[in-house]
């Protein structure tokens, strides 16, 4: 019987750097494969999200106004996310979201980025 023995590696900044770009093109790809399947996209301070329904509210409690969003069938732009296809998202935020119909032919994403 073999025992592995445990090393200690390190990881330079380089390596960090590397890996994030390679997770942050990834993404990027997914979103161009992807955002065909949406009608919405939706923009808050935090994350983009894509849907196909949105239901969106202004409520105000007392003097200070708040938004809830509510996304169906949503894809959420998020590298560190395992899964980025969510059945239903809340959102509740007092800064600004912003909603707008995906127009279809207006997509015209490059397969490669130069």
């Amino acid at each position: 019987m073999k025992c592995k023995i445990a090393r200690k590696t390190t990881v330079s900044a380089e390596d960090l750097d590397n890996y994030e770009t390679n997770a942050e093109l990834s993404l990027y790809r997914e979103y161009r494969d992807v955002i065909k399947l949406f009608k919405y996209v939706v923009e808050t301070e935090r994350r983009f999200y894509l849907a196909n329904k949105v239901d969106f509210k202004a409520c105000s409690s007392g003097q200070d106004v708040y938004f809830d969003v509510r996304l169906t069938d949503a894809w959420v732009w998020d590298v560190y996310r395992p899964s980025r296809f969510v059945k239903n998202v809340r959102i509740v935020t007092f800064k600004d979201v912003n909603v707008e119909e995906v127009q279809q032919t207006d997509i015209d994403i490059p397969e490669r980025l130069e």
